[in-house]
Parts: structure tokens; sequence; C-alpha cells
């Protein structure tokens, strides 16, 4: 009787909780940029649970999660890092770690979260927890001058990789003590903007701004070192203005190709991993291309453009590389995210203040989300990928 009792009282309680009990697996948040603040989204019903406010400049935000989905770490261009309880929507902590801050990244174990910093240069790595400082490390190269930190990215065996934009060089950053991290430093080339790493968190890829090509580093190499790939795409032509640089964080790995695109150029690049990264084709594409995103089954690539072709979005089919659908959803198109099994895609529209939410077998749309200034969208399945 008594175990009955219990569990009637809790079943009493639970029932009248103000938010219903949920797991974490379909959420999501929208940043809007101009606000300081973030939507909390869900996938399935396509519905906004809630709002977070007090997070400062969010003009360049990007959030990682911690494992299990709940708790979404936030980093501001003011160098502002807040963790915020999805299921809770409240900030529970929050530190202002550097003055110019652009992303960060969480370890494979989920109890370090690390800040890539412009100003100044470097990584601080923070306890997940409690964001208590366990460390910070002075972005300072090989040419003893301090850069900008790009294309943090988490790795296999609780490491990190970080580019340093001034310095041109790679840094591949060991944390098993995170109070005593080590660092394995390689030349990568001019400028290095961005970085990714492949699903299998084997290969980490660096963007050069400064020359044409992408540096590789191969993370099952002892010792590790950078080689150059791509490096002749753009040789003999003139390079295009370059309105808003590619961001190879939102890159695409789909029928063994990579797809990433290329500085200056209106086209993506397809990479064979298997063949050495040598250039495989090219896809002609509307404009300038900023995120390059496979669908989560990989048949398809979904593009979208720097200014002025900011409001169109291109679908490219991964085995015939031709575009199949180009599509003028809004003013603005800043970013997109796919459900964590790829049947919708959901667009931020800067510019309409709002998100769209399209069917990606038959791109019409679903739904339409309001929203201030919308950019990032972040899904709670990226906990469960390298580098995301």
């Amino acid at each position: 009787m008594k175990y009955l009792l219990v569990a009637f009282l809790t079943g009493a309680l639970l029932s009248g909780c103000a938010m219903p009990l949920r797991g974490t697996g379909d959420l999501g948040v929208i940043i809007e940029r101009a606000e300081g603040r973030m939507q909390i989204v869900e996938t399935t019903g396509m519905t906004q649970l809630a709002t977070v406010d007090g997070l400062g400049d969010l003009s360049h935000a990007s959030v990682v999660f911690s494992r299990d989905g709940r708790f979404a770490y936030v980093f501001g261009r003011d160098g502002g890092l807040s963790r915020v309880d999805l299921l809770q929507a409240r900030v529970t902590h929050r530190v202002m770690q550097a003055g110019n801050s652009i992303g960060g990244a969480i370890t494979q174990d989920g109890r370090v979260v690390a800040a890539q910093n412009y100003a100044p240069g470097g990584i601080k790595l923070f306890d997940a927890a409690t964001l208590e400082p366990l460390a910070d490390i002075p972005a300072i190269g090989m040419d003893r001058k301090r850069s900008k930190v790009v294309g943090l990215a988490d790795l296999p065996g609780q490491r990190l990789a970080a580019s340093l934009f001034e310095s041109g060089e790679i840094w591949l950053i060991d944390i098993k003590d995170p109070r005593n991290p080590q660092i394995t430093r390689m030349r990568a080339g001019r400028e290095p903007y961005d970085g990714l790493v492949t699903p299998d968190g084997r290969w980490y890829v660096a963007g050069l701004f400064g020359e044409d090509g992408l540096a590789l580093v191969d993370l099952w190499q002892s010792p590790p070192e950078a080689r150059r790939i791509l490096s002749g795409y753009g040789r003999g032509t003139e390079p295009l203005p370059v309105y808003k640089m590619p961001h190879l964080r939102g890159w695409a790995m789909a029928q063994g190709m990579a797809w990433l695109p290329a500085i200056g150029r209106h086209e993506v690049l397809v990479a064979d991993a298997a063949q050495g990264w040598k250039e495989s084709a090219r896809v002609a594409l509307a404009g300038q291309p900023v995120f390059v995103m496979a669908r989560p089954d990989a048949r398809q690539v979904w593009v979208n453009f720097a200014f002025p072709d900011n409001g169109t979005v291109q679908v490219i089919d991964t085995a015939t590389r031709q575009v199949v659908r180009t599509m003028h959803p809004c003013r603005g198109v800043l970013h997109m995210e796919f459900t964590p099994k790829g049947e919708a895609v959901w667009l931020s529209c800067r510019d309409d203040n709002r998100v769209e939410v399209y069917d990606t077998a038959t791109f019409t749309r679903l739904a339409t989300l309001p929203a201030d200034n919308p950019s990032g969208i972040f899904f709670t399945v990226r906990a469960q990928r390298f580098g995301m």
C-alpha cells in the first residue's frame, strides 16, 4: 500500500506541473540576434516552447549542447558564455570570458566547454557543469604573434583542434587534464578561417582565406602533420569579391565525398576522401555559397548564399551532382538546420523576421514561426556528433 501511495502522489505532482514532461531529442534553439534572446523549439510539432533573454550580443552566436541535450551553451560575440537549461527555459550560469568570441566546442565526454576567442586571441576551458574556469590558452603562434582563433572542434580522445588565423597554424590540444592542456602545433597556410571534423573524427580540414586550397590533418597519424589539398581550384582565374566568409562548420560529407564551399567562387567543390582528397567535381551555383549542408541520409546537399543572393537556396542531388531545386523562400537566409532524420529543414529568414520549415522530399512549406532577426538554428541532435 505504501508503494501505491507514493506512485499515486508522484503521478499527481507530475500531472500538476506547469512545464509538461518531455525528452530533449527533438528540442532546438533559434537565435534572435538583435534581441540577445533565443527561442526554444520542438521539431515534432514545429512549435515554439519558450524564450530565454539576457544572452548578450548574439550577432555571431553559436551553440553546443550537453551530452543529454538538456543544456545549451551559448557563445556570444561580446565574449559571454551562457549555460541554458532547455527544460526549465532559464540561464543557469553565465560568464563574461573574453572581449570578442565567435564560438566554441564541448569535449567528447561532455565535461569541458571550450571558447574560441578573437580578443584576446586564445582558447579558454570551463567546467561544463559550473562554468568554473579551468585553463586559459593564449593563441601565440610560432611567429610569437597573438592570433584570432577559428575552427575550434572537439575530437576523439578528449582533444580539440583549432586554427590560428594570423599565424597560419593548426593546433591539436590534448585536454585529458583540462588544467594542464598539451598542444601540438603545425603550420597550415595563409589565414585559416574556419575548420571542420569529419563525422568519424579522423580528418580535420581548415579553409585558407589567404590562398587557394585547404589544409588537411589526418588525426590518426602520429606525429600529425598538415598537408595541402585542392590547391589549384582557383588557379588562372580572378576570384570574385567575398561578401561573407563561407562556413566550413556547415559543410557536407555525402556519398563518400566532401562538399565544400569555394572561396571567391560560385561553386561547390567535391573532393573524394578515399582518393587522397582529390577534386572529383564542381557544381555551379547561383551565388557565393556560405553553408553547404547534407541531409542526414546524404542524398541531398542544401546551399545558401552570401549577399546579394542571400534570398536563394539551392538543393543538389548528390547522386547526379546536379542542382535539382532553386528556391526563394524569403529574404536573408542566414542558416539551415535539418531535423534529426532529415524529413524537414528549418531556414532562418533574418530580413523577414521568421523561420520557415520545408519538407525535404516535396519542397513544400510545412510551417512558419515568427522570430526577431533570426540567425543560427541549432538542434540537440548535434550533441551526438563530432565537431558540432
